[in-house]
């Protein structure tokens, strides 16, 4: 059995763990506390080089990091699982596409420790932090609209039907990647309530018993 290195409120391991509950794969849940700076102590700091989370030790006793590899392992390892990606080139490159914008563009700019180090080195107030945070996710959500809607526009020309999540009629590594940073919009106060694609993206995916299991309140560390 996989083991998942994780912590609850982390949006990058609450990726994986969407994976692996879409996925039906079982797995060990090893909690790390990022704001007690577990994730920078002993063992577990020397064997990776970021020293974060998540991390999923194989079966093989291989530790993999970084959620989209990690993701992407998954689904090269366990085909026979439902697919996050899809077959054709042009569609696993819309879907990555969208997974990259929330991985690679809007949560870098507002993980823990980039807001840590605007309070504690910048000396950034409270109120200017949250300004930061509510900016950056709030355009990066705009900007994942306009795709969102353009996606739907093209599959509209080609005469396919509308998608019910990002891409296509099940969920893909960009829904793994778009759900986990609404959480944390909601917890930072972030309005979204006029991006329909995106609400509505969320919701089909709230129907899914995978997504409820995956979410940070189910997981062991939240209490």
């Amino acid at each position: 059995m996989v083991k998942l290195y994780s912590y609850f409120r982390s949006s990058a391991s609450y990726r994986v763990r969407i994976a692996l509950q879409l996925k039906g794969l079982p797995y060990d849940y090893l909690p790390v506390h990022l704001v007690q700076g577990e994730h920078l102590q002993g063992a577990y700091a020397s064997a990776q080089g970021d020293a974060l989370v998540p991390r999923l030790q194989t079966d093989d006793g291989v530790l993999l990091s970084q959620s989209l590899a990690i993701i992407e392992y998954l689904e090269e390892a366990y085909p026979q699982s439902p697919r996050l990606l899809p077959a054709a080139p042009l569609a696993r490159a819309q879907v990555r596409a969208l997974a990259q914008m929330v991985a690679c563009d809007i949560h870098p700019l507002n993980n823990l420790r980039v807001l840590r180090y605007l309070v504690h080195e910048l000396h950034s107030s409270e109120e200017a932090k949250n300004a930061w945070y509510q900016h950056w996710v709030r355009s990066g959500l705009q900007a994942f609209e306009r795709q969102l809607a353009l996606l739907a526009q093209a599959h509209a020309q080609a005469g396919l039907a509308p998608s019910r999540y990002c891409w296509g009629e099940a969920p893909t590594l960009a829904d793994c990647c778009l759900l986990p940073q609404l959480y944390n919009a909601d917890r930072f106060g972030v309005p979204y309530a006029d991006l329909p694609h995106i609400l509505a993206v969320q919701a089909a995916c709230q129907q899914l018993p995978a997504f409820a299991r995956a979410h940070p309140s189910a997981c062991p560390d939240s209490a």
